[in-house]
């Protein structure tokens, strides 16, 4: 086994960090979940000084608690300089920070802007450092759906997207959190891309979701107009392909389900 670490997880309570933190102690490591529900809190610098005593690796997959444009940027630029200050102190010796494929190619969206500020922060920091980028989660396909609906109608565009499972970030992570760093981005996408108008038609499909989906080239992906290059891998990027194929996770969806209707 490598070298056993202490590895801090920043928004260790969320979705990816829950994933990651178990993977990382499966293996023997030190990983402590780190959120405000937790006592810490990267925004205002609460229990982070005690969090990150002793750790060689902070893994930040935090997000905003709002998502106002001016509370996202806020919360990664606040955020990242105390990680990035507090980190320093303790001696911290890795920072990995997942972020999103397409951060630097829609600058009218706020969420990604906000992602970027979070990303330049962090290059400028001095600290060794992996920035993993990944598209967009399967477990997403219902909330980009739910915002593009109008009463039963819901209007999407049929530009490109190469989702990936949520638990294949967590293990991407995970893996970057051990290693060495990369100084560098690292992107992560599903093992192919599907257009956004039909990962809705087959959620909805395999739900039993009575929506119908109409496409428009020009329908709004979160306020921004999007092509097939905006959220789908970046040319001669350092790549990271996933195993996990949106039909065989809508089936495990559908098998829950099943379980949750007959129960």
């Amino acid at each position: 086994m490598t070298k056993k670490l202490k590895i801090v997880v920043i928004g260790g309570s969320g979705l990816i960090g829950r994933q990651v933190v178990a993977r990382l102690q499966q293996q023997g490591h030190e990983a402590v979940a780190a959120s405000p529900s937790r006592g810490v809190n990267a925004i205002t610098g609460e229990g982070l000084a005690a969090a990150l005593s002793g750790a060689q690796v902070v893994v930040d997959v935090a997000n905003s608690p709002s998502f106002a444009p001016a509370a996202v940027r806020e919360f990664f630029k606040h955020s990242t300089r105390n990680l990035i200050t507090t980190g320093k102190a303790a001696g911290v010796q890795h920072y990995v920070a997942l972020s999103i494929v397409g951060t630097d190619r829609l600058p009218d969206n706020y969420y990604f802007a906000a992602k970027l500020v979070q990303e330049n922060l962090i290059r400028a920091s001095g600290l060794p450092f992996t920035i993993v980028r990944a598209t967009q989660f399967f477990e997403f396909t219902k909330g980009i759906a739910d915002v593009a609906t109008q009463g039963q109608t819901t209007t999407l565009p049929a530009a490109l997207m190469q989702p990936v499972a949520a638990e294949e970030v967590a293990g991407t992570v995970a893996d970057f959190a051990v290693g060495s760093p990369v100084n560098g981005i690292v992107e992560l996408a599903g093992p192919e891309a599907i257009a956004q108008d039909e990962l809705a038609r087959q959620l909805f499909q395999a739900t039993g979701d009575t929506r119908t989906v109409v496409t428009d080239p020009q329908a709004p992906y979160f306020g921004s107009v999007i092509n097939d290059q905006s959220l789908t891998p970046t040319p001669g990027a350092n790549l990271r392909l996933g195993k996990i194929h949106f039909r065989d996770w809508l089936e495990g969806l559908k098998a829950q389900t099943s379980v949750r209707v007959t129960m």
